[in-house]
């Protein structure tokens, strides 16, 4: 919130000026002042709720001068109407609140009973119950009220605090007055925070998680004594609910809610935003969405407090400690996020990783599955790790669970690419075991039953490097968008390596690497390995020019691997799939050594000797001449 900009309304003579000119002056002034004061501004640093600007704006009620008013309603975020008798308290629900909605206006209204020092207008509960909670209940615009006198100085101060408070703390998205309850949405963000503060999901807030929700959100301790205070307050209504665990739900709800009903409420938004939470109550998009951007050629990983968070997470959810997160543990840890990421679900997760036998996430997998969306959409991990409470104490907020790693720009230089996370195309004809291999990419059984691939489908799993290096590698079938995807020079970008696979007992699947390559020259530029899968059948010749040894020799590249999805041994082509990925060099076709040009070096020589010849010449003229 900038600003506070308060319009002061109500009829002649209700003391609305004498109010601001109490406020600025500190006293009653009791010498006459102009009917209409110009508009003041009380910086921040007076005393304001959430350190904003407030702007007071004085008005007049003469027919005349309805334009200006009206001008200056639509300007402000809250109007204080003013009233000081039976008139013009009799004008508030007759003209005034009628006339604000005309205008068609949805700011806070504060209604303030001026000029308490008369007898005449009765004792302050007697106001309150008479006059002001009458009008409270038929116009839900006004968010409080308050009775004042200028002359005595009296809640001067707190009347322009109210009205600050009502644009600041608004009362309206938090409460609902007629049903005197939290309102839904309240209540889903409440929810939220208690999971978030409920540490060991255990489903209470222990006297250790208070104290630490108090400190996050107030800044400051709370005694013994206030801790049993409040339990006492929850255990009236709900006995239940404050117990020696600590406070459930349930308490933690009724808690807000007293907070509502006693006119506290900038407890509760104190409470949201520093839980990131707007004034409409949904998560800040800069908090959700924070800037972080991956340049070309680079990717962005897991950082290890990513990965800790992550890991943390999971042992939490694994309520029953059987190694994987079942349907109800995990719909409980993705219950501050709404559901699972999109591109999860459209991926068939948990198909797409590693499971155990009982169809559940592992740890492993659990991993594998965030480095792939961290890979292909860091902006959802992002968006997640807001989601599901991320913390750090460094600055930086959610976007220290990430990095981004060195740009991949020159494949054909020697050397490891710094990246614990790699694309593999798998490219192959129809029939060729594409998806079997993916299977025994995630330990499935193998199936003879062929399901051909429509769209794409991606794997992902950890692969053991040489010496003891682990890597993430992501393999992605493409199905029927196999040529659009190839012809997308980002999508080519993005990829680490190809996967080129053929059927070793059919003779005709090898011709489709070979006229695929032909169609798709790009591919050349990427690292590639060959893969001949069914080596556990015949063995047959293919219809091509080169048999796929002699096509990989020609282009100075390793020979295809024979693996069989039915074998154990294929984990080694996974390993070699990756070890190229990271050593993109050694997966390219070899250049033909061309001879080093010597023509500048010699150059440079001649040069050099006949400056050293004119240097003697000159050397022996100075000597004979000089004798």
């Amino acid at each position: 919130m900038a600003a506070v900009r308060i319009c002061v309304c109500g009829d002649e003579a209700t003391g609305k000026s004498s109010l601001v000119t109490s406020l600025v002056k500190g006293v009653f002034v009791t010498t006459r002042i102009q009917s209409v004061l110009p508009q003041i501004t009380i910086p921040p640093s007076i005393g304001t709720p959430e350190n904003v600007t407030t702007t007071i704006v004085d008005t007049s009620a003469l027919p005349q001068e309805r334009h200006t008013l009206r001008k200056e309603i639509r300007k402000s975020n809250v109007i204080l109407l003013v009233y000081s008798d039976h008139y013009s308290y009799e004008r508030v629900a007759l003209f005034w609140m009628p006339y604000f909605r005309s205008l068609g206006v949805n700011v806070p209204v504060v209604l303030c009973a001026n000029k308490a020092d008369l007898a005449a207008n009765g004792s302050t509960a007697q106001v309150v119950e008479d006059e002001m909670l009458p009008v409270m209940a038929e116009f839900k615009e006004i968010d409080s009220c308050i009775r004042t006198s200028a002359k005595e100085h009296h809640n001067i101060n707190e009347v322009f605090f109210l009205c600050q408070k009502a644009v600041t703390h608004p009362i309206a998205p938090l409460f609902d007055s007629k049903e005197s309850n939290l309102k839904p949405a309240t209540i889903l963000a409440l929810q939220r925070i208690f999971y978030l503060s409920d540490k060991d999901q255990d489903g209470y807030l222990s006297d250790q998680e208070i104290h630490e929700f108090q400190d996050k959100c107030f800044g400051k301790s709370l005694s013994d004594d206030d801790l049993e205070n409040i339990k006492q307050s929850i255990r009236k209504y709900f006995p239940d609910s404050a117990t020696d665990k600590g406070v459930n739900e349930k308490g933690f709800i009724l808690l807000c809610k007293m907070f509502a009903e006693k006119g506290r409420h900038e407890t509760i938004w104190i409470i949201l935003r520093k839980f990131h939470y707007t004034d409409s109550l949904s998560l800040k998009d800069s908090y959700l969405h924070p800037k972080f951007e991956v340049p070309q050629y680079s990717s962005a990983e897991l950082s290890p407090a990513g990965y800790r968070f992550f890991v943390d997470r999971f042992l939490l959810f694994d309520k029953d400690n059987d190694g994987g997160l079942n349907d109800a543990e995990l719909a409980a840890l993705f219950a501050p996020a709404p559901g699972l990421p999109p591109s999860w679900v459209e991926s068939s997760f948990p198909s797409s990783t590693v499971r155990n036998e009982g169809g559940h996430i592992t740890l492993q997998g659990w991993l594998a599955q965030w480095s792939m969306t961290t890979f292909a959409e860091p902006k959802t991990t992002l968006e997640y790790l807001a989601y599901l409470g991320f913390e750090t104490p460094e600055r930086g907020g959610t976007t220290a669970a990430l990095k981004v790693t060195k740009p991949r720009k020159r494949r054909k230089r020697p050397g490891r690419v710094e990246r614990n996370v790699v694309l593999c195309y798998v490219l192959g004809a129809s029939h060729s075991g594409k998806s079997s291999l993916l299977d025994a990419f995630l330990n499935r059984t193998f199936s003879q039953v062929y399901h051909p691939t429509i769209k794409p489908r991606t794997a992902v799993n950890s692969v053991e490097l040489q010496g003891g290096r682990q890597c993430y590698l992501i393999m992605e079938e493409l199905g029927e968008l196999e040529p659009a995807i190839l012809e997308n020079q980002a999508k080519l970008d993005d990829c680490d390596i190809v996967c080129y696979t053929y059927d070793s007992s059919d003779p005709d699947s090898f011709s489709h690497v070979v006229d695929l390559r032909k169609r798709f020259p790009q591919l050349e530029e990427l690292p590639a390995v060959f893969a001949a899968l069914k080596a556990d059948q015949d063995k047959t010749m293919q219809r091509t020019e080169l048999q796929p040894d002699d096509y990989t020799s020609n282009e100075k590249m390793t020979a295809p691997l024979h693996v069989s999805a039915t074998w154990n041994s294929i984990s080694e082509l996974f390993v070699h799939i990756a070890e190229a990925a990271t050593y993109p060099s050694t997966a390219l076709p070899k250049l033909e050594e061309v001879p080093i040009d010597r023509t500048n070096l010699y150059i440079a020589l001649g040069a050099t000797v006949c400056a050293a010849a004119s240097l003697f010449i000159i050397w022996k003229r100075t000597v004979a001449a000089a004798t």
